[in-house]
C-alpha cells in the first residue's frame, strides 16, 4: 500500500495516489527491507522539480514499473526540502559514484541505509531493466553488492574535513574579487557559461566590497538579470535560473529562497548606488512574494512549480499573436517590440524581456495590466506551500529591511507575522523544527541552515522595529548552534548531535543555491556578537570564517555569503546605537539613516535608554535632553551625535535617501 497519503510535504503527496508503495523515509522502511530481506530504493526530489514529474509520469505512475518497484524493494520517497540532511548524504554519494548530481536522485541501499547504486533521472525502459539488474545482483551476488556499499560508506567517511585558514583579511577579499572576475561575463553578466544561477551571495559581497571592478561586476549582473526572462516582467520575482547566459529562457519554477535572497541584494544595490532599476525590481519582488508565496497563516511558500498543465512554462510564455489578441493591434505590436517576443522559448513562443525601459510608461503600465488580467486566466502553476524555517528566515530578512529603506511598513508587518509564526510553530525551547503547513508543525528537526537563518531575519528585524523578543531569540538560537552543531575543529555540521544518525553526518560549508549552513551561522555569529560585546560568539564567527580564506583565491564564487560575511568583519563590523523614546521623530530620523547606511555588515540597535536589554545600548543616553546615536566598533564608542546628517559624516557619507 501506498503510505504517502498523511504526509505533510506537497511532494510526496503529490505521489499519494501512485501504485507505487512508497514509504516515507523513517525506521518503518528499514524494518520492512529487513523483514523482506530486499533494498531500498530511495527517490528523492522536491515539488518545483520539472524532471521529477517527468519520471513520475513515466515510471511512478505506471502500473508495470510500479509492479517491479514493488515485488524487489522498498519504496522511499523523500522530499528533500523537508530532509536536506538525507538529500545531503545520499547526493555526496551519488556524485562520487556518476561523477554528478541532479534530482530526481535514485538511490539503491541496503536495509541499513548504505547506498550501492545511484543516478537521477532514468527514462522508463532503462529505469525498469535497472529494477531488473538491481534486484538479480542482490539475490545472486550480494555479496559484492553488500561489499561496494560498504566501500562507498566508508571512503565518505574518510574524508577529511573542509580544509580551513585563517580568518580573512582585506587582502582575502582583494584575492576574491580577482578572483571572481576571471569568470565575469562582462557582455551578459553572471560568471561562467550556460545554466547560469543569479549568483545572490556573491553579489552582496561586491556590493559590500566596493570599488570599481566589484561594483562593475555586481551592476551588470543584476541589471542583465532584471531586464531578462529570468525576472518576470509581469508580477516580479525570479525563476531558479537561466538555461542560457543571457538570462533569457529560465527553468521557470519559482523559489523562496532565491527570491528573499534577491529582494535584499536589489535593495541592498538602491542603497548603495541609488539605482532606479534595483528600487523597482526590490519592490516588484517583495510585492510578488506577498501576494503569491504568503501563506494563510502569515508565512511564506517554498516553491512555485515550472509546470502548468504538465507544459514547462506555459503561464508565462506568449506569441505576438497571443499579445495582439489581448491587446488590440496598435499595443500588441508595441508589446511584442519591447518585450522581445521572438520566439525565445519553444514552439514559437517567448519569455519576456525588458531590455530597454519604455518610452511611455503609462501606456506600458497600461499594458503590463492587461496582460496580467488575461495571464490570470490561465491554469496557474502548482504551489508547494509549506513554510520551511531557513527561507523565511531569509525572507524576514529581506522584506524587515525593504520596508525600512523604502518606507513600506506593509513589508516590516509582514516581515514580523512570519517571525511570530516560527516563533510560536517552529520552536520548542531552544528548538528548532523545520517545515510547518496549514499551522501544523512537521515532525522534522531543523538543521544549521534553520537555526543560522532564523537568527539572521531576526536580528534584521530587531534592527528594524526595536523589538528586543527578536534579539533575545536569536540569541538563544545562536547558542543552540554552538552547543549542539559545532564540529570542534572551527565548523560547524549542518546537523545537531542528537539528530538522527545517517551513515554520514553531513557538512557543507560552500554556498549552494542558499548561503551555506557555516557562512550563515558566521554572519549571524558576528552581528550578535556585536549587538553583545560577546568574545564567545565573535571567535565563533571568525573561526567558521577561516574556510573562506581557502576558497577565496580559485572559488570564491562558491563563498559569496562567507565573503560578504568577512568584509563585515574586516570593517568591525561597525556598530550604530540609537537611544531615545519610542514614537520620538527625532529618534525615528536617527534610526533611518543608521538603516540608510551602506557600511558593510552595519549593525543597528535602537531603544530608550536604560529599558532595552541589548548591552550595545547600555550605559548610552540622551544628549542634553535629546535622541542620540553612538557610531562604535568593538563598543568603543565616538562622540554622539543628536542630527541624521551629523550620524551619515559619521558614518562616511553615502547614505541614499529616498
Amino acid at each position: 500500500m501506498n503510505r504517502l497519503k498523511d504526509a505533510t510535504s506537497p511532494y510526496l503527496l503529490q505521489h499519494a495516489d501512485n501504485p507505487v508503495h512508497w514509504f516515507e523515509w523513517g525506521p518503518e522502511a528499514f524494518e520492512e527491507a529487513r523483514r523482506r530481506d530486499v533494498p531500498l530504493l530511495v527517490s528523492v526530489g522536491y515539488s518545483a522539480c520539472h524532471w521529477c514529474h517527468v519520471m513520475a509520469h513515466e515510471s511512478f505512475e505506471d502500473d508495470g514499473t510500479a509492479a517491479l518497484m514493488n515485488e524487489h524493494f522498498v519504496n522511499v520517497k523523500v522530499d528533500r526540502e523537508e530532509r536536506p540532511d538525507v538529500d545531503a548524504v545520499y547526493m555526496a554519494a551519488t556524485q562520487a559514484m556518476t561523477g554528478h548530481g541532479g534530482w530526481p536522485m535514485t538511490v539503491f541501499a541496503t536495509p541499513e541505509g548504505h547506498p550501492f547504486y545511484t543516478g537521477t533521472y532514468f527514462p522508463r525502459p532503462q529505469f525498469q531493466r535497472l529494477l531488473v539488474g538491481v534486484s538479480n545482483a542482490w539475490h545472486n551476488d550480494r555479496e559484492a553488492v553488500l561489499t561496494q556499499g560498504s566501500k562507498i560508506v566508508e571512503a565518505l567517511n574518510e574524508r577529511t574535513a573542509f580544509p580551513t585558514g585563517p580568518a580573512p583579511t582585506a587582502e582575502t577579499l582583494d584575492q576574491a574579487v580577482r578572483s571572481l572576475a576571471e569568470s565575469f561575463d562582462p557582455v551578459r553578466g553572471g560568471f561562467g557559461g550556460a545554466p547560469k544561477f543569479p549568483p545572490s551571495m556573491v553579489l552582496e559581497f561586491l556590493l559590500r566590497h566596493g570599488g570599481p571592478d566589484a561594483l562593475r561586476m555586481a551592476e551588470r549582473t543584476l541589471e542583465a538579470m532584471a531586464r531578462g526572462g529570468i525576472y518576470d516582467q509581469l508580477a516580479g520575482g525570479f525563476a531558479r535560473y537561466s538555461v542560457d547566459s543571457g538570462w533569457v529562457v529560465p527553468h521557470f519554477e519559482k523559489m523562496l529562497y532565491d527570491n528573499a535572497l534577491l529582494l535584499r541584494v536589489y535593495a541592498h544595490w538602491w542603497r548603495s548606488t541609488g539605482s532606479v532599476l534595483g528600487r523597482r525590481v526590490a519592490l516588484e519582488t517583495a510585492d510578488w512574494l506577498l501576494s503569491e508565496m504568503r501563506t494563510p497563516e502569515g508565512g511564506f511558500a517554498s516553491a512555485l512549480d515550472a509546470d502548468s498543465e504538465g507544459v514547462e512554462g506555459k503561464f508565462y510564455a506568449w506569441t505576438p499573436e497571443e499579445l495582439r489578441e489581448v491587446l488590440g493591434p496598435d499595443d500588441g505590436d508595441w508589446a511584442v517590440g519591447l518585450f522581445e517576443v521572438t520566439g525565445t522559448f519553444e514552439h514559437g513562443t517567448s519569455v519576456l524581456q525588458l531590455l530597454d525601459d519604455p518610452d511611455d510608461p503609462a501606456r506600458f503600465e497600461r499594458v503590463r495590466t492587461a496582460l496580467l488580467r488575461a495571464r490570470s486566466r490561465r491554469v496557474r502553476p502548482g504551489r508547494d506551500d509549506k513554510v520551511v524555517a531557513a527561507w523565511n528566515g531569509l525572507a524576514v530578512a529581506a522584506l524587515a529591511e525593504a520596508g525600512a529603506l523604502f518606507d513600506r511598513p506593509d513589508l516590516v508587518a509582514a516581515a514580523r507575522e512570519a517571525a511570530v509564526l516560527l516563533d510560536g510553530l517552529h520552536l520548542d525551547g531552544d528548538r528548532l523544527l523545520r517545515t510547518s503547513r496549514d499551522g501544523r508543525a512537521g515532525g522534522n528537526a531543523g538543521v544549521l541552515e534553520d537555526y543560522a537563518d532564523l537568527a539572521e531575519g531576526l536580528l534584521a528585524l530587531y534592527a528594524v522595529t526595536g523589538e528586543v523578543r527578536w534579539f533575545r531569540r536569536a540569541g538563544t538560537l545562536l547558542d543552540t548552534v554552538l552547543d549542539r552543531f559545532a564540529d570542534g575543529s572551527g565548523g560547524f555540521f549542518d546537523t545537531a548531535d542528537d539528530a538522527e544518525r545517517l551513515f554520514q553526518r553531513p557538512q557543507d560549508p560552500t554556498d549552494n543555491a542558499a548561503p551555506s549552513g557555516q557562512f550563515a551561522a558566521a554572519g549571524a555569529l558576528l552581528s550578535y556578537a556585536a549587538l553583545t560585546g560577546s568574545a564567545r560568539h565573535r571567535e565563533a564567527a571568525e573561526a567558521a570564517l577561516g574556510t573562506v580564506s581557502v576558497l577565496a583565491p580559485q572559488h570564491a564564487r562558491f563563498a559569496g555569503w562567507g565573503l560578504a560575511v568577512a568584509q563585515a568583519a574586516v570593517t568591525g563590523p561597525v556598530e550604530v546605537a540609537v537611544v531615545g523614546p519610542a514614537g520620538d521623530p527625532a529618534t525615528a530620523a536617527l534610526h533611518r539613516a543608521a538603516l540608510l547606511s551602506a557600511v558593510p555588515g552595519l549593525v543597528v540597535a535602537v531603544g530608550e535608554p536604560g529599558s532595552s536589554g541589548v548591552p550595545l545600548l547600555e550605559s548610552r543616553g540622551l544628549v542634553d535632553g535629546s535622541p542620540a546615536a553612538y557610531v562604535c566598533r568593538g563598543f568603543t564608542c565616538r562622540m554622539p551625535v543628536t542630527t541624521p546628517a551629523a550620524l551619515r559624516a559619521e558614518l562616511g557619507g553615502a547614505v541614499r535617501t529616498p
